[in-house]
């Protein structure tokens, strides 16, 4: 479910870009799967987020938007780029690590390990210049951008050009987007993390689709400071607010 930290962290911005840029949208249905799901509730929750996709202002006149798994492509992609992904590299993934390591090895799919493998197929298959990442996903663009260098030197280039075939790049080597202005949520139950869709708790964070009452409710129950009032620290830059 799209929560407020997705829209002000990144859909609000995607509005802007779709006048400046050639852009895609697409609801990551096969990324959602790293984590049990039901499946009949995965499916109105994909229709859902294109919904709101929408609603928000991504216009379909001015932008691409559709379903990931609806482009078989991701996935073949994924598998011959995962032929050229050391294992080494998809080990040192911070949030495949904390993942892992809250649920258990019996409780994590390969999937979960993979998945960033995916990603650089999502963006690698349009020749992307450009993709809009938060400070969470910077370190899936470098393995990204790794990946795209890796299969240009292994399969580009020269040599292979002498042996019949395309030679120079395969794939452009994206670079990060970073958004001028952007918005950190925090989760409602934990004050040191993000508020996430993958979160086990619903209570962590406010979905757009939330009624007004249980918005109300969850706001009354998210975690506070134990100390009352405002208190800055030395450093103008750090201020706690309670």
């Amino acid at each position: 479910m799209v929560h407020l930290g997705n829209y002000l962290g990144a859909i609000k911005n995607w509005v802007a870009l779709q006048d400046l840029y050639e852009t895609f949208f697409f609801i990551v249905d096969l990324h959602a799967i790293t984590l049990p799901y039901d499946a009949p509730e995965l499916s109105k929750a994909t229709r859902s987020t294109a919904a709101i996709y929408l609603a928000c202002g991504i216009d379909s006149s001015k932008a691409s938007i559709f379903v990931q798994s609806h482009v078989r492509a991701h996935i073949e992609l994924m598998w011959l780029l995962s032929s050229s992904t050391p294992i080494g590299w998809l080990n040192k993934m911070i949030q495949f690590k904390e993942k892992s390591r809250k649920a258990g090895n019996e409780n994590v799919g390969v999937a979960l390990l993979t998945y960033p493998v995916l990603m650089a197929s999502d963006i690698l298959l349009y020749q992307s210049d450009l993709v809009p990442v938060g400070e969470d996903q910077t370190q899936h663009l470098e393995l990204t951008r790794e990946i795209s260098e890796r299969v240009n030197n292994l399969y580009g280039g020269r040599k292979w050009k002498k042996l019949g075939g395309r030679g120079g790049s395969l794939f452009k080597v994206p670079e990060a987007l970073i958004p001028p202005a952007g918005a950190r949520v925090m989760s409602l139950t934990d004050g040191l993390s993000k508020m996430s869709k993958s979160a086990p708790s619903d209570l962590s964070r406010i979905n757009l689709l939330d009624p007004k009452d249980v918005i109300v409710n969850k706001i009354k129950r998210c975690k506070t400071d134990s100390l009352p009032g405002c208190v800055a620290s030395p450093s103008p830059s750090h201020r706690n607010l309670s």
